[in-house]
């Protein structure tokens, strides 16, 4: 028991300790509160020996009505107190979980791309916020109970001895035996709290995909799909509790047969004890009350104990997020990256996602200050992760890209990805209003710089039809705007960025030719006086790029303007554009 207390208690209260410190005097107050509530339990136990023996005579000491006036009465104030402690415990536990959260919160915006894809929402969810509830749920009320029943216990114990220490001493062994099965139960509950976490987390991805997925559902009629698959969830959600359960609950009735014993030694002693004079009838009956109201918080000590035994566990968890550090960060002596540049250079860039799965090899290329240079080829050529890499959303497995010769790992992140705007296929706006999203690119930007960057991404006559104009809100994810609507949205807030380099990951692909021509005119203006990477699905969008370069298998297959390109007989990218507008040109 003293190495479960040094390892549990000690670790995980220091870990604790700086999200404790702020609130030291409340949390203090707690405890310290709580030492008079366990003793109350013991001056009511203590009382009854000397009032009974008192009143139980011929000439009673004591009126008859004073026993249930000092049970009321200490009974009232042990009341009141609980409330205190139960309220400061809440008040103080609640800004724990705050402050745990906002680390863990802040954490996880530090992680890079390929922590998100690799884990599910929900997982992100329990991790980042389920486990800092239930560590803290736990952590004060563990305190305070311990403090509580320690008091309560030490104090009834005086008792016992005070009345009879024969009896004292057969009661306080069999409580010792209670307290040994507790032992190995850190053991047999972490493995099935570790599964918990991973299917609780799969159960919330589920209510997320059905939240994202609602259409693709209603259209595919998935919803008897989806259905078993979240019953097959939850029917293995059930089976992990009731393996807890078992491994757990079987403490409790263990306890209350071990204590059994101790009353009924106690009942049988105390009888003895009685009959040859040694106790007298006020400290027997004062005796079994003591030991009633001791055994009662140990029989209920084995579900405090499960309790405390989760919340360590999920301390444990939160440090060991708040301990981990992404792959992707500043390096030791970082510089800030200077707001002008002359070249960028992919010096021999390797990069594969998983092990021996190339997905770019020895790329190079040189791109020079406000050149627009536009990335072509098949899907799942490479495309997207070149440019990905040079806001580091990853960093390359081999070579190097350069910033007029500075390798942009010795960059600080902040200051590279200030750098560089981009406007993604798939833009995602935040809650709230098309303002806010707009601002997202300058948070200082004025009421003017705002208003241009609507006009120049062709938003202002949208604006117009609406009642609150900018500060019109657009629902969760921009659910409220069309394609067209949002991707302008986004060339606004990186109109407001004014970052030197300019990266355009197929902004109009996904839009109808009405919304394509309007964004497009958009987005040639954020073009200008700007270092430019565009991938293109649709190649009428890149004629005028200064440099075309074809990506397949990983590897730039052609270089050169656009008309340089369709002089390749049987080359790459003439296959590509004679598939798109060769059939509409003998039209005309």
């Amino acid at each position: 028991m003293k190495a479960i207390t040094e390892n549990m208690f000690i670790k995980n209260y220091k870990r604790m300790w700086p999200y404790i410190k702020p609130f030291w005097v409340r949390a203090a107050l707690t405890v310290i509160l709580a030492i008079p509530v366990g003793m109350l339990d013991a001056v009511i136990a203590w009382a009854i020996k000397p009032f009974t023996d008192g009143i139980m005579t011929e000439n009673p000491i004591f009126p008859a009505w004073l026993l249930p006036i000092v049970i009321v009465s200490f009974t009232t104030i042990q009341g009141a107190l609980t409330y205190i402690v139960g309220y400061l415990n809440s008040w103080v536990g609640g800004k724990i979980t705050n402050l745990l959260k906002a680390d863990l919160f802040k954490k996880l915006l530090t992680f890079e791309t390929e922590f998100f894809t690799s884990k599910n929402s929900g997982d992100i969810l329990v991790k980042f916020s389920g486990n800092a509830d239930t560590a803290c749920a736990g952590l004060l009320s563990n305190v305070k109970s311990f403090v509580q029943k320690f008091f309560t216990s030490i104090s009834l114990i005086f008792v016992l001895f005070y009345n009879s220490w024969q009896l004292a001493l057969v009661c306080v062994t069999i409580l010792l035996c209670a307290f040994l099965p507790m032992i190995s139960l850190k053991k047999r509950i972490t493995p099935v709290l570790n599964e918990s976490m991973k299917v609780g987390a799969y159960l919330t991805t589920k209510y997320t995909e059905t939240y994202a997925g609602n259409k693709t559902i209603i259209s595919y009629n998935l919803e008897q799909y989806q259905n078993h698959r979240y019953l097959t969830v939850l029917h293995e959600t059930f089976d992990l509790g009731m393996k807890l359960f078992k491994r757990t609950q079987w403490l409790t009735p263990v306890i209350h047969i071990v204590l059994s014993f101790g009353i009924a030694l106690a009942l049988w002693f105390g009888s003895y004890l009685i009959s040859h004079g040694q106790l007298t009838t006020g400290g027997f009956v004062s005796f079994l009350t003591s030991l009633i109201l001791l055994y009662t918080p140990i029989k209920a000590l084995s579900g405090d104990y499960n309790s405390m035994m989760r919340s360590f566990w999920a301390i444990e968890q939160v440090f060991d997020v708040l301990d981990s550090e992404p792959t992707i960060k500043d390096s030791p002596n970082a510089i800030e990256m200077p707001k002008t540049h002359k070249q960028i250079k992919f010096n021999d860039v390797s990069f594969n996602y998983l092990p021996d799965v190339p997905v770019l090899k020895d790329v190079n290329l040189t791109v020079n200050k406000g050149e627009t240079i536009a990335i072509v080829g098949n899907s799942g050529g490479g495309k997207t992760t070149l440019v990905n890499l040079l806001p580091r959303f990853y960093d390359v497995s081999g070579g190097s890209i350069t910033v007029d010769g500075t390798d942009i790992r010795d960059f600080t992140l902040y200051s590279l990805r200030q750098n560089i705007a981009v406007v993604f296929q798939d833009n995602f706006l935040f809650e709230g209003t098309i303002r806010e999203n707009i601002m997202l690119g300058n948070e200082d930007a004025t009421e003017e710089e705002v208003k241009r960057a609507t006009k120049l991404a062709y938003l202002d006559e949208f604006l117009k039809t609406l009642k609150h104009g900018l500060d019109t809100k657009i629902g969760e994810r921009g659910i409220m705007l069309s394609g067209g609507q949002r991707q302008r949205v986004a060339i606004a807030r990186a109109f407001l960025k004014n970052a030197p380099i300019l990266v355009l990951d197929e902004a109009t692909s996904a839009l109808d030719n009405k919304s394509e021509a309007v964004v497009q005119k958009a987005i040639e203006n954020l073009m200008h006086d700007k270092t430019v990477f565009v991938i293109a699905h649709r190649l009428s969008t890149i004629r005028n790029a200064t440099k075309i370069i074809v990506v397949n298998d990983g590897q730039i297959v052609e270089s050169g303007s656009h008309e340089e390109l369709l002089k390749l007989e049987c080359g790459a990218y003439k296959t590509l554009y004679e598939m798109q507008f060769k059939t509409k040109e003998e039209k005309k």
